[in-house]
């Protein structure tokens, strides 16, 4: 299993100016949210001296809401979510929430480990998507706030043979919102038989703010000089390709609509933008991934993280039917993906990093997000 040692460093750029966006207390505080199968839901809310402030239920580990300022000192809700979860249990393409055991594709739904195959369901096409049928995004977690500070961790055990993953899996989340206005999770897990495991965190940005308008004009940075190219199924070649002279070069920031619609294979198959960066990364522990700007509102985010990949997904498959917070629809491409990762369908691509957990080891990851304000 590709293990990366957890290195705390020093992010230290702070958002000035911010006013509090309520009058929630810092630290967590939580609110009852519904039931599912006899279980309690709740809304927990994260909040720093900043005023920044993260709503997160213990369904699906899902960010229901990230409320950040402007340059103004204006906050707003960057994050596409449900007034309900109702609405989440209904139908939600992934809004916020924690994706498992393996984030992204594995193709034909099926994958061979120690000379077994195993069967996975398809529910994408041929291929299986972040989990299966009933991911980690869909049950209901063990959450405790008692923690120090703006923090809630989440726990699950995956019983062996779920959605067809072998092992007993302990899954352990924590959120933490710091002072220094980050955003950080930590995934930790152990299993009791040979595995795969890819975790990441599915939220849906705009920095304008939730529901108003399109990302396009969003300045992006992604550190890497290479990416995994894919077929018309979206499952990557096994190819590791150069994203020189191609729309798939982000290591200067770019407006995310500057090419978006020119004519190259890969964004004929992925309706746009859909892809796994391989991370140019030195050393161990958090390196920044990628950087998004807003130069309406001055709001940044950067990703900073131990994992080898970032998918970047430009909302292409959002279409106005999916009724959104304040009944707002979400139109196409009105929200955008920055889910740090392993690569997708690496248990059938040997020359891939490898995705394998085993009894005795223990898979370590962690994402930052680190939101500034610019001039």
């Amino acid at each position: 299993m590709y293990k990366t040692p957890v290195i705390l460093i020093a992010l230290t750029s702070l958002i000035s100016g911010c006013v509090p966006s309520s009058h929630a207390p810092v630290g967590v505080s939580r609110t009852p949210y519904g039931q599912i199968d006899g279980k309690s839901v709740f809304l927990y809310t994260l909040k720093n001296k900043n005023g920044v402030e993260a709503q997160i239920t213990n369904y699906g580990g899902i960010v229901v809401a990230l409320k950040v300022p402007d340059r103004q000192g204006n906050f707003s809700d960057i994050v596409l979510g449900y007034d309900s979860l109702a609405s989440y249990v209904k139908a939600t393409p992934y809004f916020g929430a924690l994706i498992g055991r393996y984030g992204n594709r594995i193709g034909k739904a099926r994958f061979t480990l120690n000379g077994t195959e195993h069967q996975l369901a398809a529910n994408d096409g041929a291929n299986t998507l972040h989990g299966g049928l009933k991911g980690f995004d869909k049950v209901v977690w063990d959450a405790d706030s008692t923690g120090p500070g703006a923090t809630l961790t989440l726990r699950y055990l995956s019983k062996d043979g779920e959605e067809g993953y072998p092992g007993n899996l302990n899954v352990t989340v924590v959120y933490a919102l710091t002072d220094s206005n980050q955003l950080r999770i930590d995934y930790a897990a152990t299993t009791d038989k040979p595995t795969v495991l890819n975790l990441t965190h599915h939220s849906y940005f705009n920095l304008h703010g939730a529901g108003t308008g399109d990302i396009l004009d969003h300045e992006l940075f992604i550190n890497a000089d290479r990416y995994t190219p894919i077929d018309a199924e979206l499952i990557p070649t096994g190819e590791l390709r150069s994203v020189e002279g191609t729309p798939m070069d982000f290591r200067t920031p770019v407006a995310i609509g500057a090419r978006i619609n020119v004519e190259y294979d890969q964004l004929r198959f992925g309706k746009g933008y859909d892809h796994n960066w391989v991370l140019s990364r030195y050393g161990v522990g958090l390196a920044l991934a990628a950087r998004l700007a807003d130069a309406k509102t001055g709001r940044i985010v950067e990703v900073w993280t131990t994992e080898p990949g970032i998918q970047f997904y430009s909302g292409n498959f959002l279409n106005g039917t999916n009724i959104g917070k304040g009944k707002i629809p979400y139109q196409y491409r009105t929200g955008l993906c920055l889910e740090t990762q392993h690569f997708p369908d690496s248990p059938n691509k040997p020359g891939f990093p490898t995705t394998v957990l085993n009894p005795g080891e223990k898979y370590k990851s962690t994402t930052v997000y680190l939101f500034k304000i610019g001039t």
